[in-house]
């Protein structure tokens, strides 16, 4: 029974769905992280801190999120709204993580930016993947 449940949730949603779907649940929890728990360290964020509350972050990240997930079971060609809507939120958490590193005031920025920016590689590659075709099964008569 599961593998069937399992093999269903795999043809509706497909690839791009189950990346937009995955990276989507990941967003939201860390956008959620962000709200409920701030981390102690701030430092690598504080030029986005000036511009925004970490709450308000937080909730732009877990918007992101909410759309990816929402978007995962839309057809290739209307789901593209979450693929920026993932990277938009990222870029300026990376850069801040770089810039902070650069500056020289959060030395371990470069790591932090880096993690992200790694994280978020599969996002571009699926977004330019088209989603396979479907195999039809076909009843052979011996």
């Amino acid at each position: 029974m599961p593998r069937r449940v399992a093999r269903r949730l795999g043809r509706a949603l497909g690839r791009r769905g189950t990346i937009l779907l995955c990276y989507g649940a990941v967003w939201t929890l860390y956008g959620y992280a962000q709200v409920a728990s701030p981390p102690p360290d701030q430092r690598g964020l504080q030029p986005l801190l000036e511009l925004a509350p970490l709450a308000a972050w937080g909730w732009l990240w877990m918007v992101a999120g909410m759309l990816a997930m929402a978007s995962a079971w839309l057809p290739q060609g209307i789901d593209w709204v979450a693929y920026p809507a993932l990277q938009l939120v990222v870029l300026p958490w990376m850069g801040c993580y770089l810039m902070t590193w650069i500056m020289g005031d959060y030395p371990r920025g470069w790591i932090a930016a880096a993690v992200w920016g790694l994280i978020s590689i599969p996002v571009w590659v699926t977004a330019g993947w088209p989603e396979p075709p479907r195999v039809k099964r076909v009843s052979v008569d011996v």
